[in-house]
């Protein structure tokens, strides 16, 4: 599970287009926590810190406690706006959390002993068909990736979600099949060479007749 982390915050007394870009100009982002069956909270953050636990990893799939005007909120990020020319931080909303609360999140999918995979080390390519796996888990039980040991697997095997470990309380969104995370492929030069070996026809066995001499000829 990853570290949970602490920000602090203002509460917002404007809302709007207006309001939220003075917040900006300040160096403050405008967020909003709701759920929990309770009134949506407006909030401002400080925008270095808000931006350094954004692009730090992890910050989609980490609780967080938020403290404004001496009262304390654990929440789970939801979603964040990013401007879509200069890429800075417009918006966040924060999902309010408890022990009992179940959450749908992605969690990243990690490879390990790719050194020592068999099928790997014959040449093959790992097909990453998902890089992460979209699981419900409760709230503070959020695992930070998915390990997948790739020792076990040879040429041509695929990695389903069966092959994960999966920690209690976490199950996959997809539960109607055994879904494919990755492939180990074989070499696309290999892959030509069975081809063609498989298409190639046998040459048929073929017999040398002299010309049949006529009658008086040498």
């Amino acid at each position: 599970m990853s570290d949970t982390y602490v920000l602090e915050g203002q509460l917002r007394e404007r809302v709007g287009k207006g309001a939220a870009r003075e917040l900006r100009r300040n160096a403050m982002v405008p967020a909003v926590i709701y759920g929990d069956k309770k009134d949506p909270v407006s909030i401002a953050l400080p925008y270095k810190e808000l931006a350094m636990k954004i692009h730090g990893g992890g910050f989609m799939t980490t609780v967080a406690s938020i403290k404004v005007d001496g009262e304390e909120y654990r929440v789970l990020p939801k979603d964040y706006q990013l401007h879509p020319v200069r890429d800075f931080i417009q918006h966040v909303d924060f999902l309010r959390v408890s022990k009992k609360t179940v959450v749908t999140v992605e969690i990243p999918v990690v490879f390990l002993n790719d050194e020592t995979c068999p099928g790997l080390k014959k040449g093959g390519v790992l097909n990453v068909v998902r890089f992460t796996v979209e699981v419900n888990v409760p709230a503070d039980s959020i695992p930070e990736n998915f390990e997948i040991d790739l020792n076990p697997f040879d040429l041509g095997d695929s990695i389903n979600i069966s092959s994960v470990t999966l920690p209690e309380g976490v199950e996959p969104t997809i539960t109607d099949r055994d879904f494919t995370i990755a492939t180990i492929a074989a070499p696309a030069g290999l892959k030509s060479e069975e081809s063609e070996d498989e298409g190639a026809p046998e040459a048929p066995e073929t017999e040398i007749i002299g010309e049949k001499k006529e009658e008086g000829e040498e």
